[in-house]
């Protein structure tokens, strides 16, 4: 566990590994660096891996940012603030949105791109924000219905239930309605990184279609369908999701 100062804020994260290139990873909605467990183990001898929990998520101070480019600029600022100059940057969900943003507000900073469970735009169920706003305990069991895929372990589904409804419910609510605000259909061609895009074959939240965008519009994008997995694609297939996310590393241009 660590902290690092950014504009006032202690900003908790989790850190593997030391060589090059350096790996951001960022979470999604109601998340914390500790949806990438597994990835800080299984990517530590091949980078430096970095998750940090975003303002007002985890153990990090502050609010929580209201738009994705906020968020963006929050992670810009924790690179700044580690002497990060250039990243592969990746995020799931929410995280990927942030991603993305990074990618087209900092070109010059981006190696590598990698989106998880993820989309260029991320209209949010009208009825579930709804939910979130007046019955929280039940946008909640919402949410978590549709984001973990049915043969997923019964304690994983426990787990993710429990550590997203402990988040303050202005949290869950602010992050979905900067989702719902995303949308960079009309950009996310002209990003011209090497970028992969990976989902669960299951992912009600963001399907595979959202995914196979990315591969048909941004130029050379791989793209990965992990069978048998939901949104949490990273926890619920661990193995398939490093692996691909090392594939895609491994074959990075170095310096």
């Amino acid at each position: 566990m660590a902290t690092v100062r950014v504009d006032g804020l202690d900003i908790h994260f989790e850190t593997t590994g030391s060589q090059s290139p350096a790996v951001c990873l960022v979470h999604g909605t109601g998340g914390s660096a500790g949806v990438w467990t597994r990835q800080l183990d299984g990517l530590a001898d091949l980078a430096r891996v970095i998750a940090l929990d975003l303002p007002g998520h985890g153990r990090s101070e502050g609010a929580v940012p209201s738009r994705i480019e906020d968020a963006a600029l929050v992670v810009a600022r924790f690179l700044d603030a580690l002497g990060v100059p250039k990243v592969v940057i990746g995020g799931h969900s929410m995280g990927g949105a942030v991603a993305q943003q990074f990618a087209l507000d900092y070109p010059e900073r981006v190696d590598g791109l990698m989106l998880i469970g993820t989309g260029a735009r991320l209209r949010v169920l009208p009825r579930l924000l709804d939910l979130l706003a007046s019955d929280y305990p039940e946008g909640i069991r919402l949410l978590m219905d549709l984001a973990v895929g049915p043969g997923a372990p019964a304690r994983l589904k426990d787990s993710l239930h429990r550590l997203t409804a402990a988040n303050p419910p202005g949290v869950v609510l602010a992050d979905l309605r900067a989702c719902d605000a995303f949308d960079v259909l009309d950009r996310i061609g002209t990003v011209r990184t090497p970028t992969l895009a990976l989902c669960g074959e299951e992912d009600q939240l963001t399907p595979p279609k959202y995914t196979r965008f990315f591969g048909e519009h941004v130029a050379g994008a791989a793209t990965v369908i992990v069978s048998a997995s939901g949104h949490y694609v990273q926890m619920e297939r661990p193995e398939e999701t490093t692996a691909a996310l090392r594939r895609f590393v491994q074959a990075l241009p170095r310096d």
